[in-house]
């Protein structure tokens, strides 16, 4: 059972972690892109609703409790990357915004129901007879993997903000925005094209 658990494990791991699931890191860093490290806080809240969202409906779909069509998950996969980046772009000021922005935790499951489901296409077919164990496990595995994408989302995300202000300070330029507010508008620019693209290619009609 301990090494049913532990193989689980490390598909789930393996699952977010590999460059196949490039979908998936790009959703996780565009959450990212808005915080600081000092806001960690804000984003425990979202990604622990991210996770949510996706386990629940990872569970509803492995059992066969729902049944989704894969087509119109993998196009909705990267419109909620694009979502995410325009709200991204469009929300300034969070202190401002609607509720203070405390809405994205919410927005985030919502968001995690639909990549559930594109983890449960894949987990289905490896399920032989017992359904909590495997679960369990590749959930967990997920979580982790998971961890290690927001650690380095969080390295990448320093160094930009680092580059940034060399930059902004080399050009001499005070009446532009400031180096958080430039650093969320070039990677939410960067990951809705690449999303958008996936949209278009991955369209079902």
């Amino acid at each position: 059972m301990t090494s049913e658990l532990v193989t689980f494990m490390q598909l789930g791991f393996r699952h977010i972690t590999n460059l196949g699931a490039m979908d998936h890191i790009l959703f996780l860093l565009a959450l990212a892109a808005i915080y600081r490290p000092r806001d960690w806080r804000n984003a425990l809240w979202v990604v622990t609703a991210f996770t949510v969202g996706h386990s629940l409906t990872l569970a509803l779909a492995v059992t066969g409790a729902m049944v989704l069509p894969i087509r119109l998950i993998e196009f909705l996969i990267p419109v909620t990357i694009v979502a995410t980046c325009i709200e991204n772009i469009i929300v300034r000021d969070r202190a401002t915004a609607p509720l203070k922005g405390r809405y994205r935790p919410v927005f985030a499951a919502v968001f995690g129901l639909v990549h559930g489901a594109g983890f449960a296409d894949y987990l289905r077919n490896l399920f032989v007879d017992r359904i909590a164990l495997p679960l369990f496990g590749f959930n967990v595995g997920i979580e982790l993997g998971q961890i290690v994408v927001l650690i380095f989302a969080a390295a990448f995300l320093l160094v930009a903000d680092w580059i940034i202000r060399r930059l902004r300070a080399s050009i001499a330029a005070p009446s532009a925005p400031g180096a958080l507010r430039l650093r969320v508008l070039m990677v939410s620019s960067i990951v809705m094209v690449i999303a958008a693209r996936w949209a278009v290619e991955r369209n079902p009609w």
